[in-house]
């Protein structure tokens, strides 16, 4: 490979080598024709293969959908990770894609981080091995991973612009060792930069991060790529490491880049060094050798459903289970209340761009009717709103053609922005959520940036009363109805970038079954410069003003409850944080109202990390903490309260009691264009412990259906010299009736140090699935290196002569057994 690497870049021009080091449009980059150099294609994950049709860029195409990240983390079992990657890799191999952008492997720093759902833990051990295995099982199918973000993106707040300021030694022990055990043990092809900067230099041109640490100390033989939108400058970004600027057409590399090489402010030396990383890539995806699979033919696959389940069933976890309501008991229960608003509508995943359109999706209410069938009787009620934004517009509300009979809109798509002359194409669209990412149109027709749609139609009243319309656009937009202006943004000046984060709304009166002419019209802002465009048009339906009252019926009428309660994409998303941890006011009320009618009430949580339950949590018996699932949302859950899986998830979060616990209170979210990490090293547990602060539920905590009991710690050798492995075993039985799978995690301490240390740390764990009764011994293999702290002074990695203590549990508030031994370096 080296030989054929050497020999194209020997024959190649300046500009040639350039031009590979930008991408032609969103998702690929540009081939050299001359030299039979191939383009590749990138797609967007994690936790699908989220891309656009190749005949329409606005289309996404349908994929297998799996937990989010933190799910994924929440399972503590790499070995079913590494097969999601496989599964991964085989869908975006399919797709004819060279490489997956993920995993997201940045520290959950605190609880509001709008990206906590996409990646993995506040714990980087628990984060690197989830991390390794899902890299291997990708790669091992010829599609490789982008490593993200690379570095310090633990928000989102003025992500593009903010600088994180962190302590060296709290980059090494806790924000880097997911991205360096990604590079030196699973290999990753590619890194992706973050968009922020790193104590005062953005993450594109951070010399010290991509070409220091990165390629010189980590080895890194892969090419690092831009997030997008995220370079910043020419020479600087070239001279830092940076190798490939995305999306295209390039702003700062290109002809830039060709005439800083010439006149001698970047070394051509580097740019073949770009060349060449990237070309490796290439030849390990095998382009050079293979024509892409044509993405329409890929199809949903049963054993890729199955793998979605079985992810979803490890992830979930059983935080209460007060009077052992669960598993549900099949004799006695003979009616339920199905109540909340995520009861009807699958919550499967966050907002932004790892947003998978999946095959299909069941809902907790599908599921468990599935389950139950005629056994049990299900009474539904939506409970509250749980919509931050107006809910998309349903095709099912609005009809055009002849006789008003089609389903959808008729959409009139003009060449221009104020729609002059007769339209160059109409069709109907059935969806009002569309964006155009640079370069891209409606119709193929249209190839400019200045183009306007007039959508038309008949609305059809279901219910009487008043209907709120709402819009959030990075253009202009008015919505017509009974030829009335219901809401309207037309000649804003606001720029909005990307994705707007308000909405514009406005409400219409209607009578039950009558139709009113509606049209919706669209253009570009002109005061926006930003090349993508986007907008959603939303409706929000009348909804009766008893909920509250029907539900607590319901509930009083049930022999259980079961409250489908949490979060959504609208809060949990790319490009914003959370603004509490609270769930929104009125689920809370819900929450208390049901569970006052009915003490057996269960509460079934969809969110991406912490909520707050201190003012609901002691009047319900059983909580599950359900994160967002994936396509078989529905169909997990009914198995975990039915008792046909037994829970085995545990938090890969401290859950605490009150947002103020947290350790990034007080440094959060920043101000002045600085976030300071202050706490350092103490996130998460670590906090926690240190400061003696009694957390809602603990870091690794997880009830199940069984009992476990711990026995027989032996630690070997007890006295350990430098370059000692020291090997941990302990015996775990089954102590219930139940078959069930426990995560042993095993923490070390040092007793005594020089420097200020966390109580314990996280260096192992495993899952063991025991039948009743049986007993399994766990082993673990620690290395001097699960014995160190990060010395800034002499930058090395340290471990002090001293006594450690092991410490084996069920989570890091649950340590069961204890043992000593003394390292003698």
């Amino acid at each position: 490979m080296k030989k054929r690497i050497k020999e194209l870049l020997e024959k190649m021009t300046l500009e040639e080598k350039v031009s590979m080091l930008s991408g032609i449009d969103f998702w690929r980059t540009k081939n050299v024709e001359r030299l039979g150099i191939p383009s590749i294609k990138v797609t967007d994950g994690p936790h699908g293969d989220r891309i656009s049709s190749d005949d329409n860029p606005n289309q996404t195409l349908p994929a297998t959908c799996f937990p989010n990240g933190v799910g994924m983390a929440a399972t503590w079992n790499t070995e079913l990770i590494r097969r999601v990657g496989v599964t991964l890799g085989e869908e975006t191999r399919a797709r004819g894609c060279a490489i997956l952008l993920g995993p997201c492997v940045n520290i959950h720093r605190s609880p509001l981080g709008g990206r906590n759902f996409e990646s993995y833990s506040e714990d980087p051990y628990l984060s690197s091995q989830i991390a390794v295995a899902y890299i291997e099982g990708v790669q091992s199918r010829g599609v490789g991973v982008s490593v993200k973000h690379f570095a310090l993106n633990n928000s989102e707040f003025q992500r593009m612009t903010i600088s994180s300021e962190v302590s060296e030694r709290a980059m090494r022990e806790i924000y880097f060792p997911s991205f360096e055990k990604a590079v030196r043990e699973a290999g990753a092809w590619t890194v992706m930069c973050s968009y922020n900067k790193v104590n005062g230099t953005y993450a594109s041109e951070n010399r010290r991060l991509l070409t220091e640490i990165l390629k010189d100390e980590w080895g890194f033989e892969g090419f690092v790529v831009s997030d997008w939108f995220a370079v910043h400058s020419t020479v600087p970004a070239a001279g830092s490491g940076l190798d490939l600027e995305m999306p295209g057409p390039t702003r700062y590399f290109g002809d830039k880049l060709a005439e800083a090489v010439r006149s001698g402010e970047v070394d051509e030396k580097a740019i073949d060094d770009k060349v060449r990383r990237i070309l490796g890539v290439m030849m390990k995806t095998g382009v050079f050798d293979e024509k892409p699979v044509v993405s329409a033919e890929v199809h949903d696959i049963p054993e890729h459903r199955r793998l979605t389940r079985e992810v979803a069933e490890e992830s979930m976890v059983l935080l209460k289970n007060e009077n052992n309501i669960l598993p549900l008991n099949k004799s006695t229960i003979r009616s339920m209340a199905v109540i909340g608003p995520n009861a009807a509508v699958a919550r499967i995943e966050g907002g932004g761009s790892s947003a998978v359109e999946p095959y299909y999706a069941v809902s907790p209410l599908e599921g468990l009717q599935n389950k139950y069938q005629d056994k049990v009787k299900i009474s539904y009620e939506p409970g509250c709103r749980n919509n931050v934004f107006t809910l998309p517009l349903d095709s099912e509300y609005v009809t055009c053609g002849e006789n008003e009979s089609t389903h959808g809109l008729l959409a009139e798509i003009f060449d221009n922005n104020d729609f002059s002359g007769s339209p160059v194409a109409t069709r109907v669209d059935k969806t009002f959520k569309q964006l155009w990412i640079s370069g891209t149109a409606p119709v193929p027709e249209i190839r400019s940036n200045d183009f306007s749609i007039r959508w038309r139609g008949i609305f059809t009243a279901t219910e009487a009363g008043v209907y709120k319309f709402g819009l959030a656009t990075n253009g202009w937009v008015r919505i017509h109805i009974d030829d009335k202006l219901v809401c309207s943004n037309w000649g804003d000046r606001t720029v909005v970038e990307f994705i707007p984060l308000e909405e514009t709304v406005g409400e219409f009166a209607m009578e039950a079954g009558k139709i009113y002419p509606i049209a919706i019209e669209y253009c570009k802002n002109t005061y926006v410069p930003s090349p993508m465009r986007s907008v959603r048009i939303g409706c929000d339906l009348p909804l009766p003003p008893d909920l509250l009252e029907r539900s607590a019926n319901a509930a009083a009428l049930s022999d259980v409850t079961v409250v489908f309660a949490g979060l959504t994409e609208e809060y949990e998303s790319e490009g914003f944080d959370r603004k509490t941890m609270d769930l929104p006011v009125n689920q809370v009320e819900l929450i208390k109202k049901v569970a006052g009618a009915n003490p057996n009430t269960i509460v079934v949580l969809n969110n991406g990390s912490p909520v707050s339950m201190e003012s609901w949590i002691d009047s319900v018996s059983a909580v599950v903490e359900a994160w967002f699932p994936g396509q078989e949302c529905g169909n997990v859950i009914a198995g975990i309260l039915s008792g046909e899986v037994n829970p085995s998830g545990k938090l890969p979060d401290t859950f605490p009691v009150r947002y103020e616990d947290n350790p990034a209170f007080g440094n959060y979210p920043g101000e002045n264009g600085k976030l300071r990490y202050e706490e350092g090293i103490f996130v998460g547990y670590r906090h926690y412990d240190a400061e003696k602060i009694e957390p809602l539920f603990p870091f690794g905590y997880g009830l199940s259906y069984t009992s476990f009991e711990y026995s027989n710690l032996r630690v070997n050798p007890v006295k350990v010299k430098k370059g000692d492995r020291i090997i941990v075993s302990v015996d775990i039985k089954n102590t219930g009736e139940t078959q069930g799978k426990e995560v042993v995690q095993l923490y070390v301490s040092d007793i005594e140090s020089r420097v200020p240390r966390p109580p314990k740390e996280l260096k192992g764990f495993r899952k063991v699935d025991l039948l009743p009764g049986e007993k399994k011994t766990v082993d673990f293999i620690l290395e001097e290196e699960a014995l160190s702290f990060y010395d800034p002074e002499i930058k090395q990695w340290v471990a002090e002569p001293g006594e450690f203590e092991i410490q084996v549990g069920s989570s890091s508030r649950d340590i069961r057994l204890k043992e000593t031994f003394a390292f003698i370096p």
